[in-house]
């Protein structure tokens, strides 16, 4: 009797059927393969939903393989079934362009507003001291560069340049005291100017980083790392060289200087303090602009009690002075002073505040450099040299506040 040997063949297709070798029951191990290869088969469809073609087996007299035949054409071709394909959806070029050119767009703003505060703060500075030095009445000058202010916040909230705020009562008595030392710190700085250089008074208002961190460890609780105690030797070693060797020296404007360090500090630590709650906050440009409003209102009645009215065409004139010249270069600082603290805030709102610290620190280095060129300021090197290490520390504060103590761990 002729015996016929059974061979199963795998297809590429089917990975998880391997071949077997043949048993002695040559019926059984047909049996068996058809019976594995048909539940390999399901589990297959039923968990990875691919499509496997149909085969049914023919059997023939020769003593041949068992021969598979199908007689229609297979849902799946075997190729793909053996081929898994991911492609990746390409990303259009122009979203790119356009990201890259929003990015330059935002830098190059970015780089006007930085510019436009060095550019303002400059000419307030220089028109200020032109006036200071022959209308030295700082308490006046103060309450004429509010009223200025006053006048271009109405202006913005009447074409609806910026929003006007709604503000509660509770907001406007938290306001108060800010607008108390915000015009306590601007007097002090005009009573500065008025008495020493504009080189010698911000060389000694470098030293706002010493009293921002003795006010804030005082009333918020929050001690400084050895980093910043470690930046705040050279920015005090400086100033007192720098004062050692000002020629311009003497106490009235130093202590003015100093005092407008601890309000403008103590501005800040208040505005932690007070606006805390975010449904009282409120954005930095119309918290300025209230301030400036209040300011106003404080120092009016008090320049008038204190100086007299002595801004009037006739007193300028009866004094020798210029009247439109007097005039022209008041209203320019006052707009100058506006411009330059509004555009700070705008920055402000768009980069971090250690950003817009390391910005402050280089305004003041152009803003000292400037007016030494412009008001041809003798300066010894030793002078230089103290002024330098103190700007050196107020960069190096910028940098080392941002590093956070290590939290102890139990």
């Amino acid at each position: 009797m002729q015996s016929a040997a059974f061979t199963v063949s795998s297809s590429p297709a089917l990975p998880l059927l391997k071949p077997r070798r043949s048993l002695v029951n040559n019926c059984f191990t047909a049996r068996c393969g058809s019976i594995r290869a048909s539940s390999t088969r399901q589990y297959l469809e039923a968990s990875s939903n691919v499509v496997f073609p149909r085969l049914s087996w023919s059997f023939s007299s020769s003593p041949s393989l068992l021969r598979p035949w199908n007689p229609l054409p297979p849902l799946v071709s075997e190729t793909k079934i053996d081929r898994f394909e991911v492609r990746a959806t390409a990303v259009p070029e122009s979203a790119g362009e356009a990201e890259k050119s929003n990015s330059l767009a935002k830098t190059l703003e970015l780089g006007l507003l930085f510019g436009l505060w060095y550019l303002f703060n400059i000419y307030f500075n220089i028109y200020n001291k032109q006036v200071l030095k022959v209308y030295p009445y700082p308490v006046t000058v103060t309450a004429v560069q509010f009223a200025v202010g006053t006048v271009l916040v109405i202006l913005m909230w009447t074409f609806n340049l910026h929003k006007r705020p709604k503000i509660s009562g509770a907001q406007l008595a938290a306001i108060v005291p800010l607008a108390m030392v915000h015009t306590l710190g601007n007097l002090f700085t005009n009573m500065s100017l008025g008495k020493v250089a504009v080189s010698f008074t911000h060389t000694i208002k470098a030293m706002e980083p010493f009293f921002s961190v003795v006010l804030s460890a005082m009333f918020l609780g929050e001690l400084p790392t050895i980093w910043v105690v470690g930046s705040l030797m050279p920015i005090v070693g400086g100033v007192a060289l720098a004062s050692a060797t000002e020629a311009s020296f003497n106490w009235a404007g130093f202590w003015s200087a100093m005092a407008s360090n601890l309000t403008n500090q103590s501005r800040n630590v208040l505005s932690k303090k007070v606006m805390v709650k975010k449904e009282e906050s409120i954005d930095n440009i119309t918290l300025f602009s209230i301030i400036t409003i209040m300011s106003f209102i404080l120092l009016a009645p008090v320049s008038l009690f204190m100086e007299g009215v002595n801004f009037t065409p006739a007193y300028l004139q009866s004094a020798g002075l210029n009247i439109k010249e007097v005039y022209i270069r008041s209203l320019l600082a006052a707009l100058c002073f506006h411009a330059y603290q509004q555009v700070s805030y705008m920055i402000l709102q768009r980069v971090s505040p250690v950003t817009h610290s390391v910005g402050n620190c280089v305004k003041r280095v152009v803003v000292i450099v400037s007016s030494v060129l412009f008001f041809q300021t003798p300066v010894s090197p030793i002078n230089s040299i103290g002024t330098g290490i103190a700007l050196a520390g107020v960069f190096l504060y910028s940098r080392v506040k941002r590093i956070k103590p290590k939290p102890k761990t139990a």
